[in-house]
């Protein structure tokens, strides 16, 4: 008999009471980023269809629910997942800190510890019975700007566990729940494969490509968790597999969307259309404006946090991709310690038209707070 838990947030709202009183751009953006909806929980949206999809696969119809807080502690989120010290995601230019000690969480496997650590699993464990639980929600990662990431994504995970007393569980046997996955997402006749992959918390590890157009995909991840690492969790005499993906990614490929954005879109033209296995059809592409901006910055300047600041200074809406062109160092023409940067924006509204100065004032005004926050010597 599966059952539904929420864990408490008494940590998280301590955490969140403290960042509210903060007006610094870094708060800013991190308010802003957890008030945006739960698209996996939100009626209508193919992200929750493609959660409901899974929850009803045969293997997985039985697992228990689980809704973590998106604040966590990052020694639970790192530490206990053998992530090694110089890991990138350990970096504030890969991770939201919200503060010294907490985090915007970064992988949906975090449930592990919530889920273990709850009375009525480890009542479960000490009877040493069959354990399965399904996880899915928001995660925060700084990332690139383009048609297919956002910093704000959305990931479900599963995880299963099994006396050894009782069975030991092989890589067939994850095998075999991800093939009901993927059958149950892409249909019965989708072409996939699984391919040799290393994770910091698995081993062995694999992951799932499916043929799409000719080419393979990447769409999922797995393995058999190691036991130091469940070992952390106070688990122990017990086997498991486990698995994790991202849902933009199996949304994009099945709807064969051509922007992330279209996702949170409120248009009725775009939202009707976003049903699983429909392809999407383009409503009145609206025409891209590009424009460079190029700076001098102190060496120290971390480009994923740029990102943030266009998002945060533009708008997620208004702008389709941001690629780097340029980056060079001139100690004669800029001074030690001097980076300069160039960028190529590309504005496109999902909703109109923007006139050239629409543009250009949203342009001046990443120039003025690239000066402002970056310290930028704007060329």
């Amino acid at each position: 008999m599966s059952s539904e838990f929420v864990i408490p947030t008494d940590d998280e709202k301590a955490t969140l009471k403290t960042l509210e009183k903060r007006t610094d751009p870094d708060a800013l953006r991190i308010k802003r980023y957890l008030a945006m909806p739960d698209l996996s929980r939100t009626k209508g949206s193919p992200l929750k269809a493609l959660v409901d999809r899974v929850k009803a696969v045969d293997t997985l119809k039985d697992f228990d629910d689980i809704k973590i807080p998106e604040v966590v502690p990052a020694d639970v989120s790192f530490d206990l997942f053998n992530f090694p010290t110089d890991h990138p995601a350990r970096s504030p230019s890969d991770t939201y800190y919200v503060d010294d000690e907490n985090i915007l969480r970064t992988h949906d496997t975090v449930m592990w510890y919530y889920y273990m650590n709850l009375p009525e699993v480890r009542e479960k464990i000490e009877r040493a019975e069959p354990l399965g639980v399904l996880c899915y929600g928001k995660v925060y990662r700084k990332d690139e700007i383009d048609s297919r990431h956002m910093n704000v994504f959305h990931q479900m995970g599963g995880l299963y566990m099994m006396p050894d007393k009782e069975k030991t569980l092989g890589l067939d046997d994850l095998k075999a729940v991800l093939t009901e996955i993927v059958q149950s997402i892409f249909g019965r006749d989708v072409i996939h494969r699984f391919n040799v992959d290393v994770f910091p918390y698995t081993d062995p590890s694999l992951e799932v490509e499916v043929q799409i157009n000719g080419q393979w995909v990447e769409i999922l991840g797995g393995g058999m968790p190691r036991r130091e690492v469940m070992k952390n969790f106070g688990l122990t005499g017990y086997n498991s597999w486990a698995f994790g993906f991202g849902l933009e990614r199996l949304a994009i490929i099945g709807m064969e969307l051509p922007d992330i954005r279209l996702l949170w879109s409120t248009d009725p033209r775009v939202v009707k259309q976003l049903r699983l296995g429909q392809k999407y059809k383009e409503v009145s592409k609206y025409p891209p404006a590009m424009r460079d901006i190029s700076f001098v910055v102190s060496n120290d300047f971390v480009p994923n946090n740029y990102f943030d600041l266009i998002r945060e200074t533009v708008g997620d809406d208004m702008v389709e991709e941001v690629k780097l062109i340029d980056t060079y160092e001139n100690t004669e023409k800029f001074g030690a310690n001097k980076v300069s940067y160039a960028y190529r924006i590309v504005y496109r509204s999902r909703e109109k038209t923007l006139t050239n100065e629409e543009v250009d004032a949203l342009h001046k005004k990443l120039e003025d707070e690239t000066r402002k926050q970056c310290g930028a010597e704007i060329r």
